[in-house]
């Protein structure tokens, strides 16, 4: 069974734009995302990427992680484990 899930991005029918209001935002960079994470783009884009685009996409995402989830939420929610209190 698979850990991960991108259900949003198959069944949102909002809009998809940023700067109108802060939920179209929210959507919008969750649908970014889901399909930014997808297997078949990341395959032609992981190439193309140069090594400044992969740190600076690893740095972000990793200090969003570490501003907004605790541990226990970081090891539940993004490393998908158990994690002892």
């Amino acid at each position: 069974m698979s850990q991960h899930t991108h259900q949003f991005v198959e069944t949102y029918q909002g809009l998809v734009g940023f700067g109108m209001d802060r939920k179209t935002d929210e959507d919008t960079v969750i649908c970014y995302l889901q399909k930014f994470s997808d297997d078949t783009l990341m395959s032609v884009l992981r190439d193309r990427l140069a090594d400044d685009d992969l740190a600076a996409l690893f740095g972000l995402l990793s200090d969003l992680l570490r501003r907004h989830l605790n541990e226990d939420e970081y090891h539940k929610l993004f490393l998908k484990e158990d994690h002892p209190h």
